[in-house]
């Protein structure tokens, strides 16, 4: 499956409101390295494996692959994952025909909150709230698996 999304820097706590769900999120990194990462995560009581290839140029498109496996497995596969587990809190916000996810970061990530919209073509045009800030599609930086092994608090 080709996995074609946005990333944004969110100016402030607005999107609480009109959120739709929320929940807390653990991933941890069996494989960071950018040409092929193999995340293990577990969302609310369910546990994923994510295998997603190397982005695009403009860091938009990439091939992802995920599977839902028990909570147990997710939990016994955290274990055996490179150093650096993403902790974060996910809001669901609908926006017209889209969702936003945004993800207010805790741990070692803390302070950081990004916004992420899936689209159907790169050129899609979207509605943008008046809480999404500057766009970092494509900046490897603001990528979990950077920062899991680089934290927003030593930048």
């Amino acid at each position: 499956m080709i996995e074609i999304e946005r990333k944004f820097l969110v100016l402030n706590t607005d999107f609480e409101a009109v959120a739709v769900a929320k929940n807390r999120i653990v991933q941890g990194y069996l494989n960071s390295n950018p040409e092929r990462t193999v995340r293990v995560r577990i969302k609310g009581d369910k546990g994923f494996l994510t295998i997603k290839g190397k982005g695009s140029d403009s860091g938009t498109t990439r091939l992802e692959w995920e599977s839902e496996i028990p909570v147990a497995e997710a939990e016994q596969l955290l274990s055996l994952c490179e150093s650096g587990v993403i902790d974060k809190v996910r809001f669901e916000i609908p926006s017209g025909k889209h969702t936003y996810e945004v993800d207010v970061f805790e741990g070692e990530n803390f302070g950081l909150v990004i916004a992420e919209i899936e689209l159907n073509s790169e050129n899609e045009a979207f509605e943008k709230p008046s809480w999404l800030g500057k766009e970092v599609t494509g900046n490897v930086k603001y990528y979990n698996a950077y920062l899991s092994n680089r934290p927003f608090k030593n930048w």
